[in-house]
C-alpha cells in the first residue's frame, strides 16, 4: 500500500512539474519589425578655418549621412525605434549619432503608404558646427510596400539643434521586414518541453540562427593614413602605429550559411580617443564541419574620428575561421582590409572575436529539420536614458555638465545576474561628437512593495572618445546603483546613480541615468 500511495505522489508531482513545463505555458508573440536603410545630404555652412600658423581649411560644400534606424510598430499605424546616423560623403568622417524615433504609417492606395517621424538624438563631429550634439531630424514623404521590402521618397530636415550644421534635403530609403518571435519576460530563464504534437502556426517556423560576438581586432595603417593634425589639418602627420579596436557584431542567418550582419567598433588605443566605425553587410560559410567554420564576408559603413577629415564612407571586406568549443561558444580569427572609399585612411586588419551561437523562434533546426528538445527562454531587457555627468574634464575648456542619450541592453544569466552593454552619445554641455561604449555585469535584487520595486547594482568598463573629453585613450570605468519601478512584467523605468572615471585621464564625474526599459524572452532551441 505504501508503494502505491508513494508512486501515486512521485506520478502526480511529476505530471504538475510536465504541466508547468510545456509550450503551452509561454506567452508568446510576434513582432513584425523593420530595418530602414537611408541616405541624406546637407550643405554645409561656408566656413574657412584659420590656424595658428596662418594656414587655412575651408569646409567642402555638402555632406552626405547615411541612417540605420530599427523600428517597431506599437499599433498599425504609429511605430519607435532607434537609429544611427554617420557620415559618408564630404569631409565629416567621424560624425555619428545615437537616436530614438516616432512615425506614423498611413496607406493611402494598395501599397502605396504616407510616412512620417521624428528622430532625435545625440552625436556629431566637428564641435565648432554641432556645439552639444542634439541632433533633431523631422520628415515625411510616401512608401511604396512590397513582399519582401519596401521603399521610399521622403523630404526632411535635419538640425543640430544648438550647433550652425543642418538643412532640408530630399532622401530615398530602403525598409527590410524582419519578424520577431518571442515570449513574455516574465518566462525568462525557464525550460520548457517541446511536446512534438504541437501544431499551431507559431511553432511550424523553423528557429533562426544568429551570432552574437565581442571583437578584438587590431589595424595596421598603410598607405598615406594621416591624422587630423591635433585640430589643424594642414598639419597632419602619417599614422604607422598599431591601432587598438573592440567591438560588437550580430550576425543573423537567411538560410543554413549566409548571414546578414551589423558591426560597431572603437578604439581605445593608439590614438587619441574619438575613432569609430558601424557596419552593415553580409557574409557566408563556404566550408563547416561541427567544429571548424571557414567564411567570407563583406561590409559597407562608416569610420572616422582622429583622422584626415574625409568622406566616411568605408568597406571592409574580410575572412577567417572559427573554431567551436560547444554548440553555443566559439573562437574566431579573422583578417581584413579596412579602406574609406575615395579617401586615404586604410589599413590591414587582424583580430578574434568571443562568439555565441543561438538558434531562436521555433522548434524546428533549419539544418536537420529535427524537433529540438526543449526551448529554453532568454530574458532580454533593452532600454533608453538620459544620462546627466556633472563636471566633466574638456580638454580646452572648463569641466562642463554633459547630457546624453544611451541605449542599453541586458543580458540575463540567471534570474539575479546578469551581462548590460550600452551605448551612449552626448547631445548637450558643449561636447557634441562625445560617445562611450559601455560593458559590464550587473546583479538584481526580487521585487518588494507588492513586486513593483527592485534594486541594482552595476559595474562597467568600456571605451570613450570625442567632444573634446578627457579620456585619454578613452578606456572608462563606471560602477552604479540604482532602483527599478515596475509596471508590469515587461515594461520598468529605472533611475541610478554612479560614478564615471578614466584611469588615462581626468574625467571623474558622478552621473544620474534615468529611462525606460522593455523586457522579453528569446525562445532559444534546445536540441
Amino acid at each position: 500500500m505504501k508503494k502505491h500511495l508513494l508512486f501515486l505522489i512521485l506520478f502526480s508531482s511529476f505530471q504538475v512539474f510536465s504541466q508547468n513545463s510545456r509550450l503551452n505555458d509561454i506567452e508568446i508573440f510576434e513582432m513584425k519589425n523593420s530595418i530602414r536603410l537611408n541616405h541624406i545630404f546637407i550643405d554645409q555652412p561656408d566656413i574657412t578655418y584659420t590656424y595658428g600658423d596662418g594656414s587655412q581649411y575651408t569646409l567642402k560644400p555638402v555632406t552626405g549621412i547615411l541612417g540605420l534606424n530599427y523600428n517597431i510598430p506599437l499599433t498599425d499605424w504609429l511605430y519607435t525605434g532607434t537609429g544611427f546616423h554617420a557620415a559618408s560623403i564630404g569631409d565629416q568622417g567621424g560624425l555619428f549619432t545615437l537616436g530614438v524615433n516616432l512615425g506614423v504609417n498611413l496607406p493611402i492606395y494598395k501599397r502605396l503608404f504616407f510616412d512620417t517621424n521624428i528622430h532625435f538624438g545625440g552625436g556629431g563631429g566637428f564641435r565648432s558646427l554641432v556645439n552639444g550634439g542634439a541632433i533633431l531630424y523631422i520628415n515625411s514623404g510616401l512608401q511604396y510596400k512590397l513582399n519582401n521590402f519596401s521603399f521610399g521618397v521622403q523630404y526632411g530636415y535635419l538640425d543640430f539643434v544648438t550647433g550652425i550644421q543642418g538643412g532640408d534635403n530630399v532622401s530615398f530609403f530602403v525598409e527590410i521586414p524582419t519578424l520577431v518571435r518571442a515570449g513574455s519576460y516574465k518566462n525568462a530563464q525557464k525550460e520548457f518541453f517541446i511536446d512534438e504534437s504541437k501544431k499551431d502556426d507559431f511553432w511550424k517556423k523553423p528557429a533562426v540562427k544568429s551570432v552574437q560576438q565581442i571583437t578584438f581586432d587590431f589595424f595596421y595603417p598603410m598607405g598615406s593614413t594621416r591624422d587630423d593634425g591635433k585640430g589643424n589639418f594642414n598639419n597632419t602627420q602619417p599614422i604607422n602605429q598599431t591601432l587598438y579596436i573592440i567591438g560588437f557584431e550580430y550576425q543573423r542567418y537567411v538560410n543554413n550559411n549566409t548571414f546578414l550582419y551589423a558591426h560597431v567598433d572603437t578604439m581605445y588605443k593608439g590614438l587619441r580617443a574619438g575613432f569609430m566605425d558601424l557596419f552593415f553587410g553580409f557574409g557566408k560559410n563556404f566550408w563547416e564541419t561541427p567544429y571548424i567554420n571557414f567564411f567570407a564576408k563583406f561590409g559597407i559603413g562608416a569610420a572616422g574620428g582622429r583622422i584626415f577629415p574625409e568622406n566616411g564612407l568605408t568597406m571592409y571586406p574580410s575572412t577567417g575561421f572559427d573554431i567551436k568549443f560547444s554548440k553555443h561558444l566559439g573562437l574566431s580569427l579573422h583578417g581584413g582590409y579596412h579602406r574609406s572609399i575615395g579617401a586615404t585612411f586604410e589599413a590591414l586588419t587582424a583580430g578574434f572575436s568571443l562568439k555565441y551561437y543561438g538558434l531562436s523562434g521555433g522548434i524546428i533546426d533549419l539544418a536537420t529539420s529535427k524537433i529540438g528538445r526543449s526551448i529554453k527562454s532568454q530574458g532580454i531587457q533593452i532600454g533608453v536614458q538620459n544620462q546627466t555627468y556633472f563636471d566633466v574634464a574638456v580638454l580646452d575648456r572648463p569641466k562642463s555638465d554633459l547630457q546624453q542619450i544611451a541605449l542599453k541592453i541586458n543580458y540575463d544569466l540567471s534570474k539575479r545576474f546578469y551581462l548590460t552593454g550600452e551605448a551612449s552619445f552626448a547631445y548637450e554641455g558643449r561636447s557634441g561628437g562625445y560617445a562611450h561604449g559601455l560593458f559590464g555585469l550587473g546583479v538584481r535584487t526580487n521585487r518588494f512593495f507588492k513586486k513593483r520595486v527592485s534594486m541594482f547594482l552595476e559595474t562597467s568598463g568600456g571605451v570613450a572618445g570625442g567632444g573634446g573629453v578627457d579620456s585619454g585613450e578613452g578606456v572608462l570605468i563606471r560602477p552604479s546603483v540604482g532602483v527599478n519601478y515596475h509596471f508590469d512584467d515587461n515594461f520598468n523605468f529605472n533611475i541610478a546613480l554612479g560614478q564615471m572615471w578614466s584611469p588615462y585621464g581626468n574625467v571623474n564625474s558622478t552621473n544620474i541615468n534615468v529611462g525606460f526599459t522593455y523586457g522579453l524572452s528569446f525562445l532559444n532551441l534546445k536540441k
